[in-house]
């Protein structure tokens, strides 16, 4: 999608000391960096080191009405797993699953590789590049613990994110080419991001799209419950839904409904299965693929995250980009001119020689 020509957006790369860093655009930049955004809709932070991936915990702030995330940061990336047998016991350090299980239900899965990207891979290095009318950012890592009955870790992920001047939303692209043969692997991420809160205070809503009822009061999250309990969406058990988004509306300072804060997967049926439950936070957990692999194989998902004020004005928001399962820039490294949005069967390999 060819972006009309604008001023840049506003970017500033920082070191771990808080003095700026200037580098050409399409440079990768240290790990301990922070790399802010600034545009007349929004301010976000992308954290290098510590807690990675996506945009940073509570930094996402809507210039027009001051709310901003609640969670743990938005687009935040975690491991790949596949389906277990539900009958075979769960090996010390796998995942768990079980009755009575109020963290994961009772659905069999299991780890194939980790680590848990946004914990556990401390610390990142981004490349960033500056276009005519956006930012973009984009993150490769390599997993490198491999799960029985797996013997090969190495598969590589590619987070892409962009940053457009004009709107109030980012979007987001997660790239997986696998090293595993899986009967259906799949890759786990928060989208849009978790909802922490003391008794369903701070937000008012969540809005699911494919449930119904579609909006769902805040007081529904107070008491904990298991994934599978409520609100549990898997793919292939109804239809598919014409959107996936998954949004919470902002309780503004002295008790004002704010905005939503809405995280949408272009492609729903790129979606496997979807929870949205509350285990001291509202968990609102994606995993994208759930398809046979080989190695050598590639999938992902595309999203766009950002404030609404009407479930309007985000419906017609994502008509716009609706079916892209990536992101691709244009132009050069040094000069990208717009962004593409991919199809699923367009999206090429991660080179599985990618810096980390």
């Amino acid at each position: 999608m060819r972006q009309p020509r604008q001023a840049k957006a506003l970017i500033r790369v920082e070191d771990e000391r808080g003095e700026a860093l200037a580098l050409p655009s399409g440079s990768a930049y240290p790990a301990g960096s922070r790399i802010k955004v600034e545009t007349g809709h929004y301010r976000a932070l992308i954290a290098t080191a510590g807690y990675v991936t996506g945009v940073a915990a509570g930094s996402f702030v809507d210039t027009k009405t001051g709310a901003h995330d609640l969670g743990f940061g938005l687009s935040i990336v975690d491991f790949l797993l596949e389906p277990a047998d539900p009958k075979r016991a769960i090996p010390a350090g796998q995942y768990t699953f079980g009755p009575g299980d109020k963290v994961h239900g009772n659905i069999p899965k299991r780890y194939v590789e980790g680590p848990q990207i946004c914990t556990q891979a401390r610390r990142l290095t981004p490349r960033v590049y500056l276009g005519d009318g956006f930012a973009a950012i984009q993150t490769r890592y390599h997993w490198n613990v491999a799960y029985a009955p797996h013997l090969r870790a190495g598969s590589v992920w590619e987070q892409t994110l962009i940053f457009p001047e004009a709107e109030r939303f980012f979007l987001s692209a997660d790239r997986v080419t696998t090293v595993a043969e899986s009967p259906a692997l799949f890759l786990r991420v928060d989208m849009p991001g978790h909802i922490k809160h003391p008794d369903g205070m701070g937000f008012d809503h969540v809005y699911l799209s494919y449930h119904h009822p579609s909006i769902i009061p805040s007081t529904e999250f107070v008491a904990d419950f298991a994934p599978d309990e409520r609100f549990l969406y898997r793919r292939g058990e109804r239809p598919l839904p014409e959107r996936f988004i998954r949004a919470y509306q902002v309780t503004l300072p002295g008790g004002d409904d704010g905005p939503w804060l809405a995280g949408m997967t272009l492609n729903p049926g790129d979606v496997y299965q979807a929870w949205c439950h509350q285990r001291g936070y509202v968990c609102l957990i994606e995993e994208l693929g759930g398809q046979p692999t080989r190695p050598g194989d590639t999938f992902g998902a595309c999203y766009l995250i950002g404030w609404f004020d009407d479930l309007d004005s985000m419906h017609r928001t994502h008509d716009r980009f609706r079916g892209w399962s990536g992101l691709a820039l244009e132009g050069t490294a040094e000069k990208p001119t717009g962004y593409n949005g991919l199809k699923e069967g367009d999206l090429t390999a991660v080179p599985m020689n990618a810096g980390e």
